[in-house]
């Protein structure tokens, strides 16, 4: 039988050596036939190798993973990579075409590898598949991508102050609130961490843990409790944050 193939393309190493590692654990059977740090060398690899699978960055330098898309119809599945939940999930799911969000974590990859391997035990399908990522493709072209938010806006008795996103450390779920932790402060919001998620730069902000969002410009060390959990630190402060096992990955190549 002949192995199932796939290219990773990601201007992000992390993110490649995060997804590379995850499917090494969730598929073994799966060869990685090579990474690309952008879509020039993602079209080259794919044209090249001729895998099965690609997962592509939607913004990458050179060329775009909608670039790559379009000039790769038909020679494979397609995986987008995104940080842009709040104006790209809605069309992937409404094709059923497949997308990981950033940081990719094993439990969303596990989805997107269920659908794949039905994807590709149906080989028929394949007319029909290329017919969902052309729409997809052209409602990508058409979507502008979103402004990140820039100042939060807190309550601090009777006044109302705007904090610079750059500044917070941390963001933590606290019962009904979110907590918003700064180098000298403690404020509490009513916004939701997985609404703040789809607001905050993915590239400075990561989700490490179902109740929590760091700064990453902000951790000063990482390291392990004696339980051997992955614990983050930061500048200014002896406060740390745990890392769920299926969030460390993104701090492997750091």
């Amino acid at each position: 039988m002949k192995p199932i193939t796939a290219i990773i393309a990601d201007d992000e190493e992390n993110l490649r050596m995060g997804i590379s590692v995850l499917l090494e654990r969730l598929w073994p059977e799966l060869t990685i036939l090579g990474q690309a740090q952008n879509g020039i060398e993602a079209l080259s690899l794919i044209e090249q190798e001729r895998p099965d699978i690609a997962f592509l960055d939607i913004k990458m330098p050179g060329m775009t993973g909608v670039e790559v898309a379009k000039k790769i119809s038909g020679i494979c599945k397609i995986v987008f990579i995104t940080a842009y939940d709040h104006f790209a999930v809605q069309a992937f799911e409404s094709e059923a075409v497949d997308y990981i969000l950033k940081p990719v974590t094993q439990n969303r990859l596990e989805k997107t590898l269920i659908r794949l391997k039905g994807q590709l035990e149906a080989q028929d399908d394949s007319l029909n598949f290329d017919l969902k990522m052309k729409k997809i493709i052209q409602v990508l072209e058409n979507k502008e991508i979103p402004d990140y938010l820039r100042l939060i806006k807190v309550k601090t008795g009777s006044e109302l102050r705007f904090i610079p996103v750059s500044q917070v450390l941390y963001f933590k779920a606290e019962d009904k609130y979110t907590i918003v932790q700064t180098a000298t402060n403690e404020f509490l919001i009513k916004t939701p961490i997985k609404d703040l998620e789809n607001m905050l730069d993915p590239k400075q902000f990561w989700r490490v843990h179902r109740s929590s969002i760091v700064n990453i410009e902000k951790i000063k060390m990482i390291k392990r409790s004696f339980t051997n959990q992955m614990m983050v630190g930061f500048d200014q402060t002896d406060h740390t944050l745990p890392v769920s096992r299926s969030y460390e990955h993104l701090f492997k190549q750091m």
